[in-house]
């Protein structure tokens, strides 16, 4: 069965020329950004509202009441950047993050670890080890992926989405598989708001020196 949030097999040998073509093109938005359409995404926040992280305006996502969420559930390890396994009273599940694709640290199928892979891999580490976390579901995707992987939005237990974070502080590009998801828009504007202020892979120093 085809699955949503996740990228086919059949593309995988295209994955790096994949994430060069977005570096080039947002480059050129970047200085486009820069002149003042960044303002629009970053410059001119609304208050924080109740569930919002503080200072991140109207742009952050709200989390949603814990009656639609699976959990509190412990986080058992991360595998890299967008997938992690999780603690359920079935036993360990794995976990692909909608909407959202890191640098591959540890796909068989790629002859190196891409660029940024460490970096993506030791942010979600670093933001989950140890932790509890909520699963969001969302109802235009798949709830499996072909690998037998659940896909969701993975939120702290103090209204962090780190599907979100991890595009906007520059560790992943914003991934859609065939069908948009709930977050899509707020997850491209954070990838475009990265790619402006050259945050992580989008900066000249890292991956963008690539393009």
């Amino acid at each position: 069965m085809k699955h949503r949030g996740e990228r086919p097999s059949a593309q995988a040998d295209a994955s790096v020329s994949r994430r060069q073509k977005t570096l080039r093109t947002l480059h050129r938005l970047r200085h486009l950004l820069a002149l003042g359409g960044i303002g629009l995404l970053t410059g001119c926040q609304l208050p924080a509202v109740s569930g919002q992280p503080p200072g991140e305006g109207a742009s952050y996502p709200a989390q949603p009441t814990t009656d639609v969420l699976t959990g509190p559930v412990a986080v058992a390890r991360v595998v890299d950047g967008d997938t992690v396994w999780v603690k359920t009273e079935g036993g360990e599940s794995k976990i692909r993050l909608i909407g959202v694709d890191t640098p591959e640290l540890v796909d068989p199928r790629l002859s190196e670890v891409e660029c940024f892979a460490r970096e993506a891999s030791d942010y979600t580490k670093s933001t989950l080890t140890g932790q509890l976390v909520y699963l969001e579901s969302d109802p235009t995707q798949d709830s499996i992926d072909r690998y037998g992987r659940r896909l969701a939005y993975v939120w702290t237990l103090d209204g962090r989405l780190l599907n979100f974070d991890l595009i906007n502080e520059g560790y992943a590009t914003e991934y859609t598989y065939g069908t948009p998801y709930r977050y899509q828009q707020r997850f491209r504007d954070a990838e475009a708001a990265a790619a402006a202020q050259e945050r992580g892979l989008w900066s000249p120093k890292t991956c963008a020196a690539q393009r």
